[in-house]
């Protein structure tokens, strides 16, 4: 049997944790149950996922997310799209937490009358068990969205679909038959799935739906890593885009960057090339790069044909180039560092080498270094603290950073291109 729980009547009472999302607006104070905190969707990244799927015209019925956690981005939808959603959840704790949130959301935007409101539901139980479900709801009408973002190994780097919980083929074929049109489906996946993996997902959906259109998803917080990796199917496809990359903003004012292509992904290799002073050196957007959307916006900010790929994979791409980038603001939002390469290095870094590295600073004006290369964490802080600490105590007028060259034991000075004189 599923609990029920009703948002407007929820209680708070047991749930462990309150917390204000520090990507929300003021006041939007959510509640967790134990260990749900870290596993919930940041509030700006749900907004930003609602405000997309508003774009689109969905059928009548639920908006359901039959795992949905703490129900951040079910709140999200309810909110954004003014339908009434459905959420099921496992553990009881964190579906009273999802109830509670959904409350927060409607109180916090004065909407607690609204229908999106009032008929919304909760439940706790298995969101695989769709029968059940449906038949513990006073109207059980039709899903016209299913949101699946399945629990997975932490702390690792890879793992196998058959990993993820609730299965994806489970769902799909347990919520199938609640359709009464083409199906919307949102599958949030690892962001860590290959290539292979997402053919794996694609194969699943096709057993279900055959000739269902699909758009891939990437979402970037710019933090050096895909945030999120998403297949959007059926209608919430987009017609003719196999990929699509978003950027979430650095504020909740501004709006996403977007990036699509109706063409297959294609590899980037990195290049074997000497250092060399006075090209420049562009560390991207990670997430931008495992899209297969880089060359895209490169054709957008650069006259160049060519590019030099230092560093494909990993946290900091690192791209080399003949000429500045042409960057708008939002542009920038894809660049973790750009500069020009005003001195190079021949040493690794180190505490016995910061010092060198502060006297070529200093002979090119700098009074401010950042690294922008792998290093061990423990020593990271030790070095950049050295360099801060010494530079601040002269009087340059420089910002830049320090690479280490892909391929050659050289570390590339680099002067930040808007601190060009």
């Amino acid at each position: 049997m599923h609990t029920v729980f009703n948002p407007v009547q929820v209680s708070r009472e047991g749930l462990v944790e309150q917390a204000q999302d520090p990507t929300a607006p003021e006041g939007l104070i959510f509640a967790h149950a134990k260990e749900g905190k870290p596993l919930a969707t940041p509030w700006q990244v749900a907004s930003v996922r609602a405000t997309l799927l508003a774009q689109h015209r969905l059928d009548d019925g639920w908006v359901l997310d039959c795992a949905c956690g703490s129900g951040i981005q079910l709140a999200a939808y309810a909110s954004t799209l003014e339908r009434p959603v459905l959420g099921v959840e496992l553990e009881s704790a964190r579906a009273q937490a999802s109830a509670a949130n959904l409350q927060t959301v409607a109180m916090h935007q004065r909407a607690t009358e609204s229908a999106w409101f009032t008929k919304s539901r909760i439940l706790a139980g298995d969101g695989t068990a769709a029968q059940q479900v449906m038949t513990s709801l006073e109207d059980e009408a039709w899903v016209s969205l299913l949101h699946l973002d399945p629990a997975r190994p932490r702390n690792s780097r890879t793992h196998a679909l058959d990993e993820m919980q609730p299965s994806l083929h489970r769902v799909l074929n347990a919520w199938a038959p609640y359709f009464e049109g083409e199906p919307a489906l949102i599958l949030d996946l690892s962001p860590r799935l290959t290539l292979s993996q997402r053919t794996e997902v694609e194969t699943l959906v096709e057993a279900v739906w055959p000739n269902l259109s699909k758009t891939w998803e990437w979402t970037s917080r710019g933090r050096g890593r895909v945030d999120r990796l998403a297949l959007w199917a059926g209608q919430v496809a987009e017609p003719g885009i196999l990929r699509r990359f978003v950027r979430v903003p650095p504020t909740l004012s501004d709006p996403p960057f977007v990036l699509r292509t109706s063409e297959a992904s294609q590899a980037i290799s990195s290049t074997v090339h000497p250092p060399k002073r006075g090209e420049y050196v562009s560390l991207l957007d990670a997430t931008l790069v495992e899209s297969g959307l880089a060359s895209t916006w490169l054709g957008s900010v650069s006259k160049e044909q060519r590019f030099r790929w230092g560093v494909v994979e990993g946290r900091r791409p690192q791209l080399h180039h003949d000429h500045p980038l042409r960057l708008t603001e939002q542009d920038a939002w894809m660049v973790q560092a750009t500069g020009r390469v005003i001195d190079m290095l021949p040493m690794e870094l180190d505490e016995t080498t910061v010092d060198e590295v502060v006297a070529r600073s200093l002979e090119h004006n700098f009074k401010s270094v950042k690294l922008r290369l792998d290093i061990d964490p423990d020593l990271q802080p030790k070095v950049q603290g050295s360099l801060d600490r010494q530079l601040q105590r002269r009087h340059g007028e420089r910002d830049g950073f320090l690479v280490r060259h892909p391929t050659a034991k050289v570390l590339l000075l680099c002067v930040s291109h808007s601190e060009q004189r």
